[in-house]
């Protein structure tokens, strides 16, 4: 099965990316949006994620990686939860507002569906979103 891509996001004053380069792994939880726990259900081992700083930054950070999918939310039985673990930090930030100005990202989640914390990135919005990070 191929690798998908994923987007997950959160307030870098409560977990920021450089929680998780410093951690190594953390459980991904705390999802209480029934979409955003769906694609956390469709997780698999090896997906790719990219990190985003939401209300601070409102910029793609880094690239994480799906470490153990399939876990129950120990908060709550009835919700998703994974394991991800940094993988490398993009050479520059990609923000909110770059992406939102780019014709090859007008149908991408992450503005379309603006409040889900975990979204789906298709293959040519990864690429797309790599090649900004790149300029």
């Amino acid at each position: 099965m191929p690798t998908r891509h994923w987007l997950i996001k959160s307030e870098p004053a409560a977990y920021s990316w450089e929680d998780l380069v410093k951690d190594g792994e953390t459980l991904w939880d705390g999802v209480r949006n029934h979409r955003a726990a769906n694609n956390l259900r469709a997780m698999q081992q090896g997906d790719l994620l990219f990190f985003y700083h939401s209300v601070t930054g409102k910029e793609i950070v880094g690239i994480a990686e799906v470490s153990e999918p399939a876990l129950t939310d120990p908060k709550d039985e009835q919700w998703a939860a994974v394991k991800v673990k940094p993988v490398r930090a993009l050479k520059r930030p990609v923000t909110l507002a770059e992406i939102k100005g780019d014709a090859a990202l007008e149908g991408i989640e992450l503005v379309r569906l603006s409040r889900l914390s975990v979204a789906e990135i298709r293959p040519a919005e990864w690429d797309r979103i790599l090649e900004l990070a790149e300029k």
